[in-house]
């Protein structure tokens, strides 16, 4: 057989194998996404409002919902359950206090959250392409960072503008907000410029942590800390906070490497000094945290006081909240924004919807991170990355919000860790290694069987292998 002939062979392999084929269907999808998120297209119809992410869930929710519901992504989880009656709780929250938007709402809501959860859930599925949608989101941000350095040096954001001029399109609104330091805050083409600097935290351990497999350490630490300054330019503490929490998880991890119990000293060591400020100062610690987590004194009274009145109307409403609803507050408080995540859930769904929200959240964190690694298994780095993201995202969403394009990345990759669940791994391993053993010689070509491993339905072997 000549060089052309077994080249040709290879390639036509290659494109009957269902794995490669998923791959590319799923690498196209995933793309399609992450483009969107980043720009700031959307169309209006009527009263409703399709950003670029939002139209493409839309089109997507219900075939995933259908495959995870007939096991196509493996056996239900608990988060699976949780977040969907999150979302039931939403819409029935949503009717009880605003039936004349209950539609519009309940549905962007599902698109955002469940929907890119379920997108997460079915596309990420191994290790390959956990590790490929981590280079995708660095990637994303050092191209958009020459963006950001010019639109914090002028105040023009170039892709909102470019889309503004875009027949149809509807951009998001160019956000005039006092400068920072001397410069203006970016906002590129997300909401709000805070959103910019969160999406940007999100690459930190993804890319210091999650790929040492393929980069050099210099490497890493060279795109961390450019990824890092980048995400800065939104002059947003949110984005400073979630960076913060990310690199001081790494670098506690390698001070204390080689001690087994490092995570439960330093959650010992949390408790610890929460109870110490509690009995020393004469502030709550939760001032004294967002003293630290904030700008100025300012921002931080204004953001405690959010949250005291805030848990105010949790408690006055604690089944079906407050929907779109205004707050009680005090009257010198003059804006309704809230600027924490996690409280606005409880103030506009009551506390049954939070609880599914926080529940599925934690349940994942919790199992994902509990389950037994050794350190040189190549599955251990990237669930550490997941892990140190949300948990810095966990204390950034205390205080930021987060609505929009932001809100269905975050659930995406969230929905992206969940083949990291115990179990579901090690059953791909199991499948893989029963596949060598059970055709050690592939008819259609002589050469090592451990390279067919990648698929785990081969034609002549479609009855007898799992799925």
């Amino acid at each position: 057989m000549s060089i052309a002939d077994s080249e040709f062979s290879r390639n036509a392999d290659r494109l009957n194998d269902p794995d490669t084929r998923r791959r590319d269907v799923v690498g196209v999808i995933v793309g399609i996404f992450l483009a969107l998120v980043i720009l700031p297209i959307g169309v209006k119809l009527g009263p409703l409002h399709l950003s670029g992410t939002r139209f493409f869930l839309v089109l997507l929710i219900l075939p995933l919902a259908v495959h995870l519901l007939r096991g196509r992504y493996g056996p239900l989880i608990a988060t699976d359950v949780l977040f969907a009656l999150h979302f039931v709780w939403v819409t029935l929250a949503l009717w009880v206090n605003n039936p004349d938007q209950v539609v519009q709402n309940a549905g962007a809501t599902g698109a955002d959250f469940l929907g890119a959860y379920l997108l997460g859930r079915a596309s990420i599925r191994s290790r390959d392409d956990f590790l490929t949608l981590m280079r995708a989101v660095v990637a994303l941000i050092v191209l958009c960072s020459p963006f950001a350095v010019f639109e914090a040096v002028t105040g023009v954001s170039p892709l909102i503008e470019i889309a503004d001029r875009i027949p149809f399109v509807s951009a998001p609104l160019d956000l005039s907000i006092d400068r920072r330091l001397g410069l203006e805050r970016v906002q590129l083409g997300f909401e709000h410029p805070i959103h910019w600097g969160v999406f940007c935290s999100l690459g930190a351990a993804f890319c210091l942590v999650g790929l040492q497999s393929t980069l050099t350490l210099f490497a890493r630490v060279l795109l961390t800390v450019f990824i890092c300054l980048s995400g800065l330019l939104a002059l947003s503490s949110g984005a400073i906070l979630s960076i913060a929490v990310q690199v001081g998880l790494i670098i506690w991890a390698m001070i204390f490497r080689t001690q087994p119990k490092r995570w439960l000293i330093l959650l010992a060591g949390l408790t610890l000094c929460y109870v110490v400020v509690d009995l020393l100062s004469n502030r709550t610690p939760l001032r004294v945290f967002m003293s630290y987590a904030t700008f100025s004194v300012d921002s931080a009274y204004w953001r405690a006081t959010i949250f005291e009145w805030g848990m105010v109307n949790v408690w006055a409403h604690p089944v079906w909240g407050l929907g779109l609803n205004d707050w009680v507050r005090p009257v010198w408080m003059h804006t309704p924004s809230i600027d924490n995540f996690w409280l606005l859930s409880a103030m506009r769904y009551g506390i049954p919807g939070f609880v599914f929200l926080v529940a599925g959240y934690g349940y994942s964190i919790w199992r994902i991170g509990m389950r037994p690694l050794r350190a040189d298994d190549p599955l251990w780095p990237l669930r550490r990355a997941w892990m140190f993201c949300f948990v810095g995202l966990t204390f950034a969403l205390a205080t930021v919000h987060i609505w929009g394009t932001l809100y269905a990345l975050v659930f995406f990759l969230f929905g992206a860790g969940m083949w990291l669940f115990p179990g579901k791994v090690d059953a791909v391993r199991r499948s893989k290694i029963r596949y060598v053993q059970e055709c050690p010689s592939p008819p259609f070509r002589s050469v090592n069987p451990v390279h067919y491993t990648r698929s785990l339905r081969p034609k002549f072997a479609r009855s007898g292998a799992p799925e």
